[in-house]
């Protein structure tokens, strides 16, 4: 088994972790935390609530004494992408782990986990994502899926992947538990550590993707992978709580799962021809007779607002507002 370790002795692992108006979470996660094999060198808590609602900090602040490790409190808004960029500015360790407020890692994902760094002798690889035990499907796959298939939507269903032809990040939750790793394209942001100098190179989330995030988390690994391979490691396991505050309604999920793919395939995908545009739009129609049907025949009020944030989308899309946005912020 190779040793763990970071530049100069042990791997320090900085842990940036984005929350809005969850105390009860951020107080449970510290504490499973403090049971790792391998401690974190530094806990950085991105607190999006404003500087009045202080139930959270005063929380921290009352047990950061007793933890085993250094507990950095900071205040910013934005959404989740932009708050851990301000936790990347500030974290000093070797590896930077994203874990999100409502996960709670088994005892050895973080020493798991470096061990896959340290095996990786010619440094290749960026990061590895852990596997949450609770969030893969099991028994058959859900009716869509068997559609997508019938109807040759995507190009590829292996778990993780991205179809660089139709824009689609292919659901990690299709992935059986495994032991070892696996090449992913993507990785998301609840359970995942990166190695240091893929943010030393000026990588950061994109802050197109301001407020409820949704694929920031694959923009981020996919402009990574353009140099780094990433990993999952089926050993490195953790559970997702799926926790309810802070979350958004389905009409704005609706709109986002429009214009944050069109953002995200404009951007990674180069040249973005008329094919892929074509096999876009496809997947984006099916979806939304998909979510629509389904509203009609159980009378679902969730998904009528799902398709009409969808329609507000493809409208936005049509007047460019998703690459005028990108251009605004000095994007792309």
């Amino acid at each position: 088994m190779a040793d763990v370790a970071g530049a100069g002795g042990p791997a320090k692992v900085s842990v940036v972790t984005p929350t809005f108006r969850r105390p009860d979470e951020v107080c449970l996660l510290l504490e499973n935390l403090t049971r790792q094999t391998l401690l974190p060198f530094e806990v950085i808590l991105v607190d999006g609530a404003p500087a009045e609602e202080g139930e959270t900090e005063a929380r921290v602040a009352a047990v950061a004494g007793r933890l085993p490790f250094p507990c950095r409190y900071l205040r910013h808004g934005g959404g989740t992408a932009i708050q851990r960029n301000a936790g990347i500015e500030v974290a000093r360790g070797d590896f930077i782990a994203f874990i999100d407020d409502d996960i709670r890692l088994e005892p050895d994902f973080f020493r798991a986990i470096l061990e896959v760094f340290a095996a990786d002798q010619q440094r290749t690889v960026g990061g590895v994502v852990g596997f949450r035990t609770n969030d893969h499907i099991t028994g058959d796959l859900p009716t869509r899926w068997r559609w997508y298939r019938k109807l040759r939507l995507l190009t590829t269903y292996e778990p993780g992947r991205y179809d660089y032809e139709t824009g689609y990040p292919i659901n990690v939750m299709m992935q059986p538990p495994f032991e070892g790793v696996r090449e992913v394209d993507f990785m998301t942001t609840a359970c995942a550590v990166w190695r240091r100098e893929v943010l030393d190179s000026g990588l950061r989330f994109d802050p197109f993707f301001r407020d409820y995030g949704m694929l920031e988390d694959a923009h981020f690994s996919l402009r990574a992978r353009a140099k780094w391979r990433l990993l999952q490691c089926g050993h490195a396991r953790c559970l997702h709580l799926h926790s309810s505050g802070g979350r958004v309604n389905r009409k704005k999920l609706g709109y986002k799962c429009v214009v944050n793919y069109y953002y995200v395939i404009g951007d990674i995908v180069q040249p973005l021809t008329l094919r892929r545009k074509v096999r876009f739009w496809r997947y984006q129609t099916f979806e939304l007779l998909r979510i629509g049907l389904s509203g009609i025949r159980r009378r679902r009020l969730e998904d009528f607002q799902d398709v009409l944030g969808r329609l507000e989308g493809i409208l936005a899309v049509a007047r460019g507002a998703a690459r005028q946005r990108g251009m605004e912020i000095g994007g792309h």
